[in-house]
C-alpha cells in the first residue's frame, strides 16, 4: 500500500488529525513518484484531491529528507487561489511543526520582513511575486531560494496556453541556478486535451519519467447538463430567480458588463445576488465571495475568474449565459457542483440569443465526444527574451552578453529562438539606449533606466498590458475599476442628455457626482435607477473543431436529449435557415452587393482567408464559421479570389501584423519590429493549415 510509504508522523496526522481513514486512488498514485523525486502532472477533477496528492508526499520527503526551509513553492496564477488555499497548507504543513506562508502583493511589508528573515517551509505565491523578489535589493536571493527542492504549480494548463507559462518557466530556470540543483515539478490540471504533452513542456531537458497521474475512475460520474433558450437577459434572470429556489447557484458569463447586467436584473427580481469579477476592488470580491459562501439561497454572477479552483463553498447548480469558447472551460465551471456525497456535477446552459444557442449545442456535441482542447504555448516569445535579460540585469547587477543562457536554461521557448534573432534583439537593445556594453557588461542606458531601470522595475514584473483605467469610489470604499474611455464615452453621452451617469457594479447602481481625471478617481452614490458599466476587451478565436461541431449541430437532423423543448424548436428553425450549407464541404452564397463562403475553419484560418482575398480589410470580415466580402461579384471572380487564397495558404503566407498589433506587445520598445509582427503573424498562423480547395456557389 502506497500510504505505508509517507513518513509516519504525517501518516499519523492525516488519520488522527485530520480523520482520513485512507487516502483518494489520485493521491495513493502520486506517492511512490513524487518520494522518488519524479516531475509529474496530476490530472484529476475539481476537488479531485490533487493538492494533497502532490503535498502530502512532498511534506513526507521533506520531513524524511530533512529539508531546510524555504524547501517547497505552491505558485497559483491568481491570488484569490492562493488565499483559498493558504489555510489548508499552512495546516497541513503545522501538524508536523513546519510553516506555509503566502507572498504577493497584498500581503503586508511587515509579514513579507519576516518571512525573508525567517523563510518558511513552504512559500504560496505567483510568478510576477518571485520576479520581484529576484529583481528587488529587499531580499537576499541566496539566504531566500539556496534550499529550495520542489515546486507544486497550481492549474499548470492555465500558465502553458500563453506568455505567462514563458514567464514561469524562466523564473523556475533562475530559482534552479539559485538552489544550485534541478527543482522537483508537479503540475496540477482539472482539464487538457494533451496532458502528456503538458508534462513534456513543464519538464523539457529532463531525461527522467515524468508522468501524468490521473484516476482509472471505474464507474464515471454522468453529470446533469441541459440547454435552454430564452431570447433575452432579462428572460435569464426571470428563469434563474424561478428555478431552483432555496439553492446555492453560480451562474457564469463571458464578460464583465453582462455580468452586471444579469446580477442587476436578479436584484431587481428580488434575489439575494451577488457579483465578482477582476475589475471589482479585493475589498468589494472578498465580501461578496465571503457572503455567499456563508448563505444558502442566493446567486453570485461571475467571469472566468471563478472558473479556476477557488473554494466558495458548497455549490448547488452551476448556470451557463449563453456558451464559453472552450470545451475546458465549461468542465472547469461544472466541475464546481457535485463535491457533496450524493451529488453530480451540472451545468444548465441558458441561450439568450441564436449565436449562443448555437455554441453551446456546438459545445455539448464537442464535449459530448469526449474531445478538450489541447493547451498549445504560444510561438515565438521574443518580447518574454527581452524581459528576461532585463530583469537578469538588475537580478545580478549587469549581465554578461551570452550569461542568460545559463540562467534560462531550461525555458524551450527562448532557447530555441533563432540566433540572428536574439543577436537583434541584443543589437536593438543597445542601439535604442536601452542597454550599454560595458566591456561585455550590460546595463542600462538612458532609456533604459527611465523605463525599466532600479526605479521603475515593477514595470518588468507582469507580461501584460493593462489599459488605463478610473478607480469607482464610494467615499473612501474602492468598489471598482473601469477602463478610462469607455467611461468617458459614457459620461460625455449622459452630459448630453442632461442627465448623470448611472453606472451598474458589483449589482448595484451608482450615480457619478464627479470625475477626477488627473487622479483618475470616479466618485459615485447610491441611485434607484439602472445603469450600466463597460470594459474593453477583445473575443476570443474559435478552434476549427468547435466550429465543425456548430455546423454539424445546424446542419444535422438529431435531437439531443438534453435540449429542452424551447431549444429544439429555436434549432429546428435555425437548421432550415443552414440547410443549403449542407454537412462538409465549403458553401458559398452570392448575394446584393456581398458573398459569404462558409469554410466552418475556425477563427484563424478564416482571419487569414479573409487577408488574402481582400488585402486591404475595408471590405471583408470574418468569424469562425465564414468569410464576407462587400460588393458585387460575379462567381467567376468569387472563384479565381477563393482559388488564390488556397494557392497562398498553401505556400505558407501567413497574416501580416500591423503596426498597432506589434506595438501592443509589452516591451514593444525592447524588440525590434520586425520581430514583434514576426511573433504575432506565428501566433496568428492557424494550426492544421488544411483547407477545402473545392468551392460550391450558389446565387441568392
Amino acid at each position: 500500500m502506497s500510504f505505508d510509504q509517507l513518513h509516519s508522523a504525517l501518516q499519523y496526522h492525516i488519520v488522527n488529525s485530520i480523520g482520513w481513514p485512507g487516502l483518494r486512488e489520485v493521491q495513493e498514485a502520486c506517492i511512490a513518484p513524487v518520494l522518488a523525486g519524479q516531475n509529474i502532472i496530476v490530472q484529476a477533477q475539481t476537488a479531485g484531491g490533487k493538492t494533497e496528492a502532490a503535498f502530502f508526499p512532498l511534506i513526507s520527503r521533506m520531513l524524511t529528507e530533512r529539508w531546510e526551509p524555504l524547501s517547497i513553492l505552491y505558485i497559483s496564477p491568481l491570488r484569490a487561489l492562493i488565499n483559498n488555499q493558504e489555510s489548508r497548507l499552512r495546516g497541513y504543513f503545522q501538524l508536523v511543526g513546519h510553516e506555509a506562508a503566502p507572498w504577493h502583493g497584498d500581503v503586508p511589508d511587515g509579514d513579507k520582513k519576516r518571512l525573508r528573515l525567517s523563510p518558511p517551509s513552504c512559500l504560496l505565491t505567483t510568478p510576477e511575486s518571485l520576479e520581484a523578489m529576484l529583481i528587488g535589493v529587499s531580499t537576499d536571493k541566496v539566504r531566500m531560494f539556496s534550499n529550495l527542492q520542489a515546486v507544486v504549480i497550481d492549474e499548470v494548463h492555465a500558465f502553458a496556453g500563453d506568455d505567462r507559462g514563458w514567464h514561469l518557466m524562466s523564473v523556475l530556470s533562475r530559482l534552479s541556478v539559485l538552489a544550485g540543483r534541478p527543482l522537483q515539478r508537479i503540475g496540477l490540471s482539472a482539464t487538457v486535451g494533451n496532458p502528456q504533452d503538458l508534462a513534456d513542456w513543464l519538464n523539457v531537458g529532463v531525461s527522467a519519467p515524468h508522468p501524468v497521474i490521473r484516476p482509472a475512475s471505474a464507474h464515471p460520474v454522468v453529470p446533469e447538463v441541459q440547454l435552454d433558450y430564452v431570447g433575452s437577459a432579462a428572460n435569464a434572470a426571470k428563469v434563474i430567480s424561478l428555478l431552483h429556489r432555496g439553492e446555492k447557484r453560480l451562474v457564469f458569463t463571458d464578460s464583465r458588463a453582462r455580468a452586471e447586467e444579469i446580477g442587476g436584473l436578479l436584484r431587481g427580481l428580488e434575489v439575494r445576488a451577488f457579483v465578482t469579477h477582476s475589475s471589482l476592488s479585493k475589498d468589494v470580491r472578498g465580501q461578496t465571495e465571503r457572503a455567499f459562501a456563508e448563505e444558502k439561497d442566493c446567486v453570485i454572477v461571475a467571469t472566468s475568474a471563478l472558473e479556476l479552483g477557488i473554494d466558495i463553498g458548497d455549490l448547488d447548480r452551476v448556470i451557463q449565459i449563453d456558451a464559453p469558447t472552450r470545451v475546458a472551460s465549461f468542465l472547469q465551471r461544472m466541475g464546481r457542483t457535485g463535491r457533496r456525497r450524493g451529488t453530480v456535477p451540472n451545468c444548465l446552459f441558458l441561450a439568450t440569443e441564436d449565436t449562443g444557442l448555437e455554441r453551446a449545442a456546438g459545445l455539448m456535441q464537442l464535449w459530448e465526444s469526449g474531445y478538450v482542447e489541447p493547451v498549445v504555448p504560444p510561438p515565438r516569445p521574443y518580447h518574454l527574451l527581452a524581459q528576461q535579460v532585463m530583469a537578469l540585469a538588475l537580478q545580478t547587477g549587469g549581465l554578461h552578453r551570452d550569461d542568460w543562457k545559463r540562467w534560462l536554461a531550461h525555458v524551450p521557448g527562448m532557447l530555441s529562438l533563432p540566433a540572428e534573432d536574439v543577436d537583434a534583439i541584443f543589437h536593438h537593445l543597445i542601439e535604442a539606449k536601452i542597454f550599454r556594453d560595458d566591456h561585455g557588461l550590460l546595463w542600462f542606458d538612458e532609456t533604459g533606466e527611465k523605463t525599466f531601470g532600479r526605479r521603475h522595475f515593477m514595470e518588468l514584473v507582469s507580461v501584460f498590458t493593462s489599459l488605463p483605467v478610473l478607480e469607482v469610489l464610494h467615499g473612501r470604499s474602492s468598489i471598482a475599476t473601469l477602463d478610462q474611455l469607455s467611461f468617458a464615452v459614457d459620461n460625455g453621452a449622459a452630459i448630453q442628455r442632461g442627465r448623470p451617469t448611472i453606472l451598474t457594479l458589483a449589482a448595484r447602481h451608482w450615480v457619478v457626482t464627479e470625475v477626477d481625471w488627473k487622479r483618475r478617481q470616479v466618485f459615485v452614490v447610491p441611485a434607484k435607477d439602472d445603469g450600466r458599466s463597460r470594459w474593453a476587451g477583445g473575443s476570443q478565436d474559435i478552434s476549427r473543431p468547435f466550429a465543425e461541431a456548430e455546423r454539424a449541430v445546424l446542419t444535422g437532423d438529431a435531437v439531443n436529449t438534453r435540449w429542452s423543448k424551447r431549444a429544439v424548436e429555436k434549432l429546428t428553425s435555425l437548421r432550415e435557415t443552414y440547410a443549403w450549407i449542407g454537412a462538409d464541404g465549403v458553401r458559398g452564397e452570392i448575394r446584393s452587393h456581398q458573398v459569404e463562403i462558409w469554410t466552418f475553419a475556425g477563427t484563424r484560418m478564416n482571419r487569414l482567408l479573409a487577408a488574402q482575398m481582400d488585402p486591404t480589410a475595408e471590405q471583408s470580415s470574418f468569424s469562425h464559421r465564414s468569410v464576407l466580402l462587400k460588393g458585387s461579384f460575379t462567381a467567376d471572380a468569387v472563384m479565381d479570389l477563393w482559388s488564390h487564397a488556397c494557392d497562398a495558404i498553401e505556400s505558407g503566407v501567413r497574416i501580416v501584423a500591423t503596426e498597432q498589433q506589434a506595438d501592443a506587445i509589452k516591451f514593444s520598445d525592447a524588440v525590434p519590429v520586425a520581430l514583434r509582427r514576426q511573433s504575432i503573424e506565428h501566433r496568428l498562423d492557424p494550426q492544421p493549415r488544411a483547407i477545402e480547395r473545392q468551392l460550391k456557389l450558389i446565387v441568392a
